[in-house]
Formats: C-alpha cells, sequence, structure tokens
C-alpha cells in the first residue's frame, strides 16, 4: 500500500496519545468512536475515552448572571454514549499492556483506501511471554449501527491458555474543561444505565442507558465470534457488563471478532430489540466480509473525491486523510449533519455551525451530491425550530437559523458571536442554491428548496430598512467575531443580496414551469406576490458599504474608523486573541479571526470588481490573526485568484495538515472538518479556479511551482470531469449524457459526449 494512503503514529508518549486518539478516531457519520487503546493506558496518563452518535444529545440548562429575553434556556450537547472498546488480554494471570513488559515491534496505522485502523504488537510479558497481536478496527460505512474490533493472537513461546475480558461500560461521562469555551464546561455526567440484558443461549449482552434531561435512550449490543473452542461466562456489575472468554492450551492462532452494535431513540422506537435484530443479521459475516464491503464503498468515493498530487508526498497524505475525515463525519441520514469536530470529539459539544454549508457542503456536492442532500434536508428538517426562534427574536415572518444546534433550537449563550451572525441564513441559502446549479435537481427545489430560500429571504426584510433609497442591515455580526453588533456587515448584506435575488428568481421559475407546486407552497407559508416584489427591491438597494479612501469594500460602517490591533507587541503566546482578552477589548480595534469581507469576494465575487477584490485582499490581510481555523483555506483561495501563488501556496499549506501535525495545539478536543473541507476548497477553487456559474461551470487552472502535476475529479450536470494540471499544460476529460457549458479561463465549450480540452 502507498505510504501516501497511511497515517500512522507509533508514539507512547502521553501527550501523542492524547492528539492520536483524534486522529485515529473510527466513524462512519453515525458512531464516532476516538482512537483509545482497548486495554487502556497507565493509570498516570490523561485520556478522552470516548465514543459518539451523531445527534445523540442531551439539554443541559444555561445559567446566566443576568439573563435577557429570548435568551435560550438551554443547550444541547453531544453525548459520550456507552463504552464498548474494552477488551483485556491476559496470558497466566499477566495482563497484556503496552506500558508493562517488552515492546518488541508496534505499529499503529490507519488505512484509508481500505477503511480500517490498526495495531500490529510484537510483545513481551514480565515473566517472558511472547506474542504477537493484530488489532483492528472498523466502523461500518455500509451498516452504520456497527462498529467492530477484530483480534488475531499468535502465541510464540508457550501453549498456556489466554484468557479475554471484554466489556461494555455504562459509566461514562463527558469531557469538560471551563477554561476554554471551545469545549464544554460542566454537565458532564450525563447518562444513567436503564436496564443490563444477558442472552447466555446466544451469548448477546445489551446495555441500554437513557440521558437524564431529554430523555433519549441508547444501547450496545454486543456479541463475540471466536475461531477456537472457550469457556465463557458473563459477570454482570451495576453499570457494566464483562465476558471472559478462556481459549484452550494449544499453540494454534487465536482469532476473535467483537461485534458492537450502536442504536439509538431518535431513529429506533426500540433500541434494544432493533439492536439485537441488526447484530443477528451483522454476526453472520466475518469479519473479512465487512472490511471487504468497507473497500467497495471507499472505492467507489475514491474514484470521484481522491485528490492526486505529484510532488509532495506529506501533503498528499494530508489531504487524503483530510477527505477521509469529511466522509467519516457527514452524517447520513435527515436527522444528523456534520459536527464542527466530527465524531472524534468533543469540542464545541457536538454543535452543527454554519461551516456545514460554507467549508464542508461544497466538496460533497461536487464529488458525492447525494450526500450533499440529505445535509441540505436536515436544514429542512429544522425549519420550524427556525421559524419559532425568528418569532421569539422579535420578527413577524421568516425563519432565523441556530447559530449552533444539534436539533433546531439555538445553543449559543454568548448572542454578540452567536445569535447576531444572522448571516447564517444567508449561508444556507447560498449552499442549497449551489447545490440547484450543479445537480439542476428541479425536484429538490420542489420539494423543500424554495420552502428554506424564501423563509431565509424573509429575514432580510425583518431586519433591513430602507434609508435614503438604499437598503440596510443593523446589529449583526459578520463571519469575524473579533468585531461584534455592527452596521452594515458587508459579508452579511452581500450574502443578503444574494439569497433575496435567488428568492426572487425562483419565485418565477416555479411560477412558469411548476405554477401548482408554487401555489401551494405560497398558501403553506403565505407568500405573497407583492413580498417578492419587496424581496426584488431590498436586493436591488441593498447597501455594500465601500472605503473610497483606500478603494476596498468596508467590512462595515465603522471598521475602518478603529485604531489596528498593536500586532507588533502582541506576544504569541496571546493568540488566540479569544482565550487572552475580553471581547470588548478585541472589539474596539481593526483585528480580524478570520477571513470576512474577503471571504464574500470569494462567495460572491462578482459584486466587486477585480481591483477593489485584490486591495480589500491587501488591505484586511495585515489585520488577519488567522485565529480560527476556517481562515487560511480562504486566504489561499483568494491569493490564487490574485496571482499571489507562494501566499497561495503557504496558506493551503497551514491547512492541510493542520491536525495531523497538530499545529493549532488543540486535536485533542477533535478533528477540524470545516477546515478539512477548506483544505479541498483550496485546492478546487484556488489552484484549479473552479467557479460555479448560474450558466456555466469555469475553471482557471494555476498550479503551485512546488508541485509536478495535480489530478482531480468532480461531477457538474452528472458529467464527469476529469481535470488534469501540469506545468506546461492542462487536460480536461469531460463526459457528459446531455449539454453542459464549461468555460476555462476566456472561453466556453458547450459539451456534450466524451470531450478532451487542452490548453
Amino acid at each position: 500500500m502507498n505510504s501516501n494512503w497511511i497515517i500512522s503514529d507509533n508514539s507512547l508518549k502521553a501527550e501523542d496519545l492524547l492528539k492520536n486518539e483524534s486522529i485515529f478516531n473510527t466513524a462512519n457519520g453515525y458512531i464516532g468512536i476516538r482512537g483509545n487503546f482497548e486495554e487502556k493506558y497507565r493509570k498516570d496518563f490523561s485520556t478522552i475515552r470516548g465514543s459518539y452518535i451523531n445527534a445523540f444529545y442531551e439539554n443541559a440548562p444555561i445559567c446566566y448572571g443576568e439573563k435577557a429575553y429570548a435568551f435560550p434556556e438551554t443547550t444541547q450537547k453531544i453525548v459520550n454514549v456507552i463504552d464498548a472498546q474494552d477488551i483485556d488480554i491476559l496470558i497466566g494471570g499477566e495482563r497484556f499492556s503496552l506500558f508493562e513488559g517488552t515492546i518488541k515491534e508496534f505499529k499503529r496505522y490507519l488505512n484509508m483506501k481500505e477503511g480500517y485502523y490498526k495495531r500490529e504488537i510484537h510483545w513481551v510479558s514480565i515473566n517472558g511471554k511472547e506474542i504477537k497481536l493484530n488489532i483492528t478496527r472498523v466502523a461500518s460505512l455500509t451498516q452504520l449501527e456497527l462498529f467492530a474490533i477484530k483480534y488475531e493472537i499468535e502465541k510464540i513461546n508457550f501453549d498456556d491458555e489466554i484468557t479475554v475480558e471484554s466489556r461494555i461500560n455504562g459509566d461514562v461521562s463527558n469531557y469538560t474543561d471551563d477554561k476554554d469555551p471551545r469545549i464544554s464546561g460542566g454537565h458532564a455526567n450525563i447518562l444513567s444505565v436503564k436496564s443490563i440484558n444477558i442472552d447466555m443461549n446466544n451469548e448477546i449482552m445489551q446495555i441500554e442507558a437513557q440521558t437524564q434531561n431529554s430523555k433519549l435512550s441508547t444501547a450496545v449490543t454486543c456479541i463475540h465470534k471466536f475461531n477456537t473452542d472457550y469457556k465463557f461466562k458473563i459477570e454482570k456489575g451495576a453499570k457494566d457488563l464483562k465476558a471472559i472468554y478462556i481459549v484452550s492450551k494449544g499453540n494454534q492462532k487465536i482469532e476473535f471478532t467483537k461485534y458492537n452494535v450502536y442504536t439509538d431513540s431518535r431513529r429506533y422506537k426500540d433500541v434494544l430489540s432493533c439492536g439485537r435484530d441488526i447484530i443477528e443479521n451483522v454476526g453472520e459475516k466475518s469479519f473479512e466480509v465487512i472490511l471487504k464491503e468497507q473497500k467497495n464503498y471507499l472505492d467507489e468515493f475514491w474514484n470521484i473525491a481522491d485528490i492526486e498530487i505529484n510532488g509532495d508526498e506529506k501533503l498528499q497524505q494530508g489531504i487524503r486523510y483530510n477527505l477521509y475525515q469529511l466522509l467519516q463525519s457527514v452524517g447520513k441520514d435527515s436527522i444528523s449533519n456534520i459536527c464542527a469536530k466530527g465524531l472524534s470529539g468533543e469540542g464545541y459539544e457536538g454543535h452543527y455551525f454554519w461551516d456545514s454549508e460554507i467549508y464542508i457542503i461544497p466538496f460533497f456536492t461536487l464529488c458525492n451530491p447525494k450526500l450533499s442532500k440529505q445535509l441540505l434536508r436536515y436544514r429542512y428538517t429544522i425549519l420550524d425550530s427556525a421559524r419559532k426562534r425568528a418569532k421569539e427574536l422579535g420578527h413577524k415572518k421568516g425563519a432565523a437559523y441556530a447559530w449552533r444546534t444539534i436539533t433546531g433550537e439555538e445553543c449559543s449563550a454568548y448572542f454578540p458571536a452567536g445569535t447576531a451572525q444572522y448571516h447564517i441564513n444567508g449561508d444556507i441559502a447560498y449552499s442549497y442554491i449551489q447545490y440547484y446549479l450543479v445537480t439542476s435537481d428541479i425536484d429538490f427545489i420542489k420539494e423543500f428548496g424554495a420552502e428554506v430560500i424564501f423563509e431565509t429571504a424573509r429575514i432580510w426584510i425583518e431586519i433591513g430598512h430602507f434609508d435614503k433609497g438604499l437598503f440596510k442591515i443593523d446589529a449583526v455580526t459578520g463571519p469575524d467575531e473579533y468585531t461584534a453588533i455592527v452596521n452594515n456587515n458587508y459579508y452579511t448584506n452581500v450574502i443578503a443580496k444574494y439569497n433575496l435575488k435567488w428568492a426572487v428568481k425562483l419565485y418565477n421559475l416555479l411560477k412558469n414551469d411548476h405554477e401548482e407546486t408554487l401555489n401551494k407552497l405560497a398558501s403553506k407559508i403565505n407568500l405573497k406576490e407583492e413580498e417578492i416584489e419587496i424581496f426584488n427591491k431590498a436586493c436591488n438597494a441593498m447597501y455594500l458599504p465601500y472605503n473610497e479612501e483606500y478603494n476596498i469594500a468596508a467590512q462595515d460602517d465603522t471598521f475602518l474608523s478603529k485604531a489596528v490591533w498593536d500586532f507588533d507587541n502582541t506576544p504569541k503566546d496571546k493568540y488566540p486573541l479569544l482565550l487572552n482578552y475580553h471581547p470588548l477589548t478585541i472589539y474596539r480595534y481593526q483585528v480580524l479571526k478570520q477571513a470576512d469581507t474577503v471571504l464574500a469576494h470569494f462567495l460572491v465575487e462578482d459584486e466587486a470588481d477585480f481591483e477593489i477584490i485584490k486591495n480589500s485582499y491587501d488591505y484586511y490581510e495585515k489585520i488577519t490573526t488567522h485565529d480560527s481555523s476556517l481562515s487560511c483555506a480562504i486566504y489561499s483561495i483568494m491569493a490564487a485568484k490574485l496571482g499571489y501563488m507562494e501566499k497561495a501556496y503557504d496558506y493551503f499549506i497551514e491547512t492541510a495538515r493542520l491536525d495531523l501535525d497538530n499545529t493549532h495545539g488543540n486535536t485533542k478536543d477533535g478533528i477540524h472538518t470545516a477546515n478539512m473541507g477548506g483544505t479541498w476548497m483550496a485546492i478546487i477553487y484556488g489552484f484549479a479556479g473552479v467557479r460555479i456559474k448560474e450558466d456555466y461551470i469555469y475553471l482557471n487552472p494555476k498550479l503551485p511551482i512546488n508541485w509536478e502535476n495535480l489530478k482531480f475529479k468532480f461531477l457538474y450536470k452528472n458529467a464527469l470531469i476529469e481535470v488534469y494540471m501540469q506545468k506546461d499544460k492542462t487536460t480536461i476529460n469531460v463526459k457528459s449524457n446531455e449539454y453542459i457549458n464549461l468555460k476555462v479561463k476566456d472561453k466556453i465549450y458547450n459539451i456534450i459526449g466524451e470531450t478532451t480540452i487542452d490548453i
């Protein structure tokens, strides 16, 4: 196997083990298991032992010193659910541990091509008993409830009995850190064991647990399959079950698989009976069959998603890791989305943000539109919650999507950087529109797309106003969370304009071609043509702040009048600023956490001319800290657009191995999924110059000088487009069953069938 399909790290240092729990997470979009050791570490080592179910949550009260009207009263947080990882191997009473005895060989790696995580160990006990162990984990991509662990044990110099102790444990708690706002504080003990069940005849173990406040239930159903005879018993504790298998004497190789099936009450009426039904089915499959199914799924995924770079092996590895983690993290049903940390940790409490729409959905839209549609469908399922939130905020119409949420309710307790970020409405609408432009899926628009776009558009009329012929939006926070509650944030206004424009376009499209659908929807949400006329008027009059002195788009009405942050005298250990300075201190200065106006120029580039975009980039780059992992990808994309290829590459490198190299120092809390999507964006939108336009898709390839070539694929209107960029030319192969418009640099091609373009 090519090394850039493999992620390996054999360190047993405490700090590396903690980081690698996130790096080696095993997930499939439904369940996620951190890369803990089955046999655990030394007692003095820190660990975050975690197992998670996407969208399985607990409610917890938010305590305010001073509470105002419509502040959220509760938050939601992902739950560390029942632990089914525990397996101990005993040889004559000696317990296997990598921290005792002698390690002759230890390898730990993730195979991204075939979809499993493995440890290979050659170990000698204190008393000289020698074994070889292979331990392989899979979170099935075809049977999402299944997490399986296979052990292969080879005796080297003895033929004694081996004892296997395998446990499922309901005595778990969430990780907390009161000193870091990106991690939950308090609310650690969430689950209570509800029932413990044993079926001795079929050797099935089950534990069911329930959250204290949300009253959601989850269960683990567990069986083991051995390749040899054994003696068997189960010990029942107050909150756990332990199966003990004593394997007879002899020199044969011992193999067993632990099948763990997770079920939850958000998806299943009876978590125990459904778990049993599933495990009876998957238990008939050998581990080898499970691995084959995993590889087949990934072969199909990588056939479109893979990006090949010749010239930097570590970079190639990092890109594949990021794409693999996106697949592992993405929700694959309508009630789940993609958490800010995937299913690898508890950072940001398992919440969904605008990250999904702006940084992650673009990858799936162009490489796996079925999954993209699922993510968009999730936002539709919480539309009623967004309508309710709009009313709580004093709006008569429309939907105000929560800044951070799991089920739709607002979970952000700090409104200046949470609720005030109304731009999430526009971000969601933007991703809906981009999906439609890529797929031409009119059924998607008819079924739920139009309703979301109309309801999000309404909110701009609610919070904006006409002033001297211009439409303005006051008291919002843009993507730059170091500037809060401002009037006319450029990003917010331009994304609102895009939202309003497309609300009008889709209304007219439905009116002309699908009048019955429009009439039903208009009746449902009480949408009148006069309201569409207001949308159009506001869109055409939208105020986009501009500074004549610098010839740039102004971030907001007052940003450029503030003093510039004293970067020269800010020590490195004071970054990120949000952990070291009071928000009010930060708000008083020109300093950016992440791309704001620069991001607007990327998403809606046709609203400003090239010179303004260039000047804005030059200005805002100097005062951006990139304290957010969302930032560097956008600066890379826009640097490539402007011809700053060295900068584009330097910013891109910051994204490519952020978690593998732990450059932000907090990978222990989970991977950075939005940054991972940003890596793909920096390549496709940056170096390849892809843009999705209303009537065509555009490419403007610029190969970084560091690379020999770049190859990638994507889908556009059911056409497969393969791009091969080299130093002296770019070749584009298109396979399409219908006419598509492809613009490369300054030339438009109208293509059907199989076509090759060389430029």
